[in-house]
């Protein structure tokens, strides 16, 4: 089995398959009477296609055991899509380049507690990946007509480990 060592989210890292989304950077300011900050601009929504509009969800996953085997990835044709963790707690992000017959080889990242991510329209990527315990997360999707579903199952899956982990 192929092997992958997951490495810590960053924007430079992640910047090819989306955005990376939390309280970092300088893009914010006070708002409702410098009672609150408003952290602005974080992601850039994609929603196209016929009857195209932007969903809010929230999704309870469970966690997953590492290492990771990871056979199956997917990807949205027609919108972008978001997770924020509802907890400040990691998760694993994987992400794949296209290759010449579907995805490449993936990429796996982990969350600082409190990060999220936004997957640009049609990014290769796996699916929620907790760890440790189940988690809730906030997702911001596509909805309407047509399927916005791609999925991809790899011949020879691969196996994702944390850091600290042995290879």
């Amino acid at each position: 089995m192929k092997k992958i060592l997951a490495e810590p989210l960053t924007r430079e890292a992640f910047a090819d398959f989306g955005d990376v989304l939390d309280m970092e950077g300088e893009n914010h300011h006070p708002i409702n009477g410098g009672k609150a900050e408003r952290y602005h601009d974080l992601a850039r929504v994609e929603a196209e296609g016929p009857n195209a509009r932007v969903l809010i969800s929230i999704v309870k996953s469970t966690h997953y055991a590492f290492p990771l085997r990871l056979s199956m990835v997917e990807r949205h044709p027609f919108g972008s899509q978001a997770f924020m963790p509802l907890a400040p707690r990691p998760f694993v992000v994987v992400v794949c380049h296209d290759g010449e017959d579907g995805p490449g080889t993936p990429h796996a990242f982990v969350t600082e507690p409190g990060q999220g991510v936004n997957y640009r329209r049609n990014t290769w990527h796996g699916v929620l990946t907790p760890i440790n315990e189940p988690q809730e997360f906030l997702v911001v999707d596509r909805g309407g007509d047509g399927s916005n579903l791609e999925e991809f199952f790899f011949d020879e899956p691969w196996e994702i480990h944390l850091p600290g982990m042995t290879l």
